[in-house]
């Protein structure tokens, strides 16, 4: 049990990027249309398809490394995988919130805000 704050965050983050993860990737041309219309007109008009396979790759990286962090953490009470974790994560959120705030989605933005701090909480548990 005294890991247990981290290993709740390290699980809600993996949800949540595994699950974005799948999405993106089983519904790819999906996502890649609605977010070319998201960025018309912005910078990220015509490299939204390069974004979108970064993205991708990132959050996937981002929820691989939480859950096996939260295994590292139970087996050898060590947090290296679970540290790479959130630093993954918070870097894609960060990008996240980039392109949420060039394309003008406030909403978005805030949204991202919202797992943001739950990312940097779960990196202060683990210092």
């Amino acid at each position: 049990m005294h890991n247990l704050s981290s290993l709740l965050v390290l699980l809600f983050l993996a949800i949540t990027f595994l699950q974005a993860g799948y999405d993106k990737f089983t519904d790819y041309q999906g996502n890649l249309s609605w977010l070319k219309e998201h960025f018309k007109g912005t910078f990220f008009d015509g490299k939204v398809d390069f974004s979108l396979k970064i993205i991708l790759i990132l959050e996937l990286i981002a929820g691989l490394l939480c859950i096996v962090g939260m295994i590292e953490i139970q087996i050898s009470n060590s947090d290296t995988f679970a540290t790479y974790g959130i630093l993954v994560s918070c870097v894609t959120l960060l990008m996240l919130l980039f392109g949420q705030r060039v394309a003008k989605d406030y909403d978005g933005a805030r949204t991202i805000a919202i797992y943001f701090i739950v990312a940097v909480i779960g990196m202060f548990l683990l210092e």
